[in-house]
């Protein structure tokens, strides 16, 4: 427990704590109101070169959101188990990868604010790739 209660271990706990959160809530939140946000990304994209392009990224964006969400919760019962931070370090990955794929639509809308909003998540999940290294 002691090693648990250092910086770089609370670091890595928190980060992957924060992790988790964002991604299932965002994740989940696509899986139970697809129908809800397939319409708003349909109007979000509406003028963009992604118009026709929705019905086939949603389900590849849910999955990157909802993996990337439970690769960081089974990496932070892993780290609090047995110190390892395998699973952590693809739960970062697979966030980076997912928040890269969002500011990539997000700047296709030319939504430029909302594309701005992304950049925080983004250094978090950058931070968390370092400590999990």
């Amino acid at each position: 427990m002691q090693e648990l209660l250092n910086p770089i271990s609370s670091l890595q706990l928190l980060s992957l704590l924060f992790l988790a959160i964002l991604f299932l809530q965002s994740g989940l939140d696509k899986v139970f109101n697809y129908k809800g946000n397939k319409e708003w990304l349909t109007s979000h994209f509406a003028n963009s070169p992604l118009k026709g392009t929705v019905g086939l990224l949603m389900p590849v964006i849910t999955i990157l959101e909802v993996a990337a969400g439970v690769f960081s919760a089974i990496g932070l019962v892993q780290l609090v188990l047995n110190g390892s931070t395998a699973m952590g370090l693809i739960g970062a990955q697979l966030s980076a990868l997912s928040l890269v794929s969002l500011f990539f639509g997000q700047r296709l809308a030319q939504d430029y604010e909302g594309a701005g909003n992304l950049v925080p998540y983004f250094l978090v999940s950058m931070a968390a790739i370092y400590l999990m290294a």
